[in-house]
């Protein structure tokens, strides 16, 4: 009795190159109807824990202006803003800035939908992307320090320069917080991304502004990974 059943023959080169130029237009399109990025940017700037939060959750086209903290939020109103130049002191458009905090009582506070690393960066998360200007501007609350612990007050920040990479920046720290010590203030001066150092200035609404200009690549390790823009 004879067996009919043929060794399947592999694909030619052809065929294979056009199985994958359809693979990769579907996949496309899939990501394309669901809002999904079909590529993620490298991550450079290591060590770096959670930077992959920056991609859970962000929306498919944030704006200039956003919010960290829900309005309904407890605590004192901040606004952070800046501009995004890179090392020439051009402004970029189209960069997006991700940035997460505490709340008024110095905690990460959860949400049960989140996973992995979001989960770690709690609720009070948020992304812009600059205007022509290099603009961008969130709309917050004014954090707290951690609890029991002589840190200062911050909010975290990272950047993604779509189609090239991603890495966080310093935090952002205040002048006026008894916390911040001479030495954190010297490192901060000079650190990723440029000063992380912002001087607080409430308004008579109440609302506290901050401003942190962001210098793309500044004292990034393995920036050059990028490649050009």
């Amino acid at each position: 009795m004879t067996n009919d059943r043929r060794r399947p023959q592999p694909a030619s080169p052809k065929t294979l190159r056009q199985l994958q130029a359809s693979g990769l237009l579907l996949f496309g399109a899939l990501a394309a109807a669901f809002g999904a990025t079909p590529t993620r940017e490298r991550i450079v700037g290591l060590p770096c824990e959670g930077c992959e939060a920056i991609f859970e959750g962000m929306p498919t086209a944030p704006l200039s202006i956003s919010r960290i903290a829900p309005r309904t939020e407890v605590g004192e109103p901040l606004v952070l803003e800046g501009i995004v130049r890179d090392r020439t002191g051009r402004a970029i458009e189209g960069v997006v800035v991700y940035a997460y905090q505490t709340n008024a009582r110095g905690i990460y506070p959860q949400d049960s939908r989140l996973q992995g690393a979001a989960a770690r960066h709690g609720r009070l998360r948020g992304w812009t992307r600059t205007d022509a200007k290099g603009r961008y501007r969130f709309e917050t609350i004014r954090p707290a320090g951690y609890p029991n612990s002589d840190l200062p007050q911050h909010i975290h920040m990272h950047v993604l320069e779509p189609g090239r990479c991603t890495y966080y920046v310093d935090d952002v720290m205040f002048e006026d917080d008894p916390r911040l010590t001479p030495k954190q203030r010297g490192a901060l001066t000079l650190g990723r991304g440029g000063s992380g150092i912002s001087r607080p200035n409430r308004n008579r609404e109440g609302v506290w502004h901050v401003r942190r200009d962001l210098e793309l690549g500044r004292v990034i390790p393995g920036y050059e990974q990028c490649g050009r823009r």
